[in-house]
């Protein structure tokens, strides 16, 4: 039920989100992760892969450890305590793939966006996941979706428009007790509510309504 629900509402939006999903953010963060994706590209090889890399044991370590946030975040250090941190964050990264990792961490420094570097990591990962063809697709419920249900929903939205030619969905669960029962599919800037909480609030808005 829930299923053939799901893959008939997201037909309706498909087209729509196709088109905007994988788009990098429009804020600087995302010019930086645009930018240092052209890079990479132009350099060849597998200078995509290592940047990406790179970046991905970055965004754990930044995650791990308190010190790297504060780092980041500390908006008074000199030039050379920024240099020093860096060199620090890409050895406990264990991040030496590739020279484009260093210096986009010495640009986002040397323009005062260290406090940026995470956001601007996801977003050039973002935009790497759509250069694979990858489209993201988060199920949301109030507990984890049983394996036949799952199977059921993946199977509806991979034959749905939104896994077009060339398209890959990759499709997370997330749990959030407070949709109560059924399910929340976000895709591209779109979103099918099919949540209890959420017929709870549009019964609760029509209640006060009629007082």
């Amino acid at each position: 039920m829930f299923a053939r629900q799901v893959a008939r509402q997201v037909r309706t939006y498909a087209t729509s989100a196709s088109t905007l999903h994988g788009q990098p953010s429009p804020g600087l963060s995302g010019k930086y992760a645009g930018a240092l994706f052209t890079a990479a590209a132009k350099k060849g090889g597998d200078a995509l892969k290592k940047v990406q890399a790179d970046l991905e044991a970055v965004h754990k370590t930044i995650t791990a450890e308190p010190t790297i946030q504060d780092f980041l975040s500390n908006p008074v250090l000199s030039s050379g305590d920024k240099s020093k941190g860096i060199d620090e964050l890409l050895m406990r990264s264990k991040a030496t793939g590739s020279d484009l990792t260093k210096n986009f961490l010495e640009v986002l420094a040397e323009n005062g966006r260290l406090y940026q570097a995470d956001k601007t990591i996801a977003d050039f990962l973002e935009i790497m996941s759509a250069h694979r063809g990858e489209v993201k697709v988060t199920i949301t419920t109030a507990q984890p979706l049983e394996k036949d249900l799952q199977k059921r929903l993946e199977d509806s939205l991979k034959q749905s428009s939104l896994a077009g030619s060339g398209k890959t969905l990759v499709i997370e669960n997330k749990v959030n007790e407070a949709v109560l029962g059924g399910l929340i599919v976000d895709f591209g800037d779109k979103s099918v509510d099919l949540s209890v909480a959420s017929k709870v609030n549009k019964l609760n808005a029509a209640l006060q309504e009629s007082v």
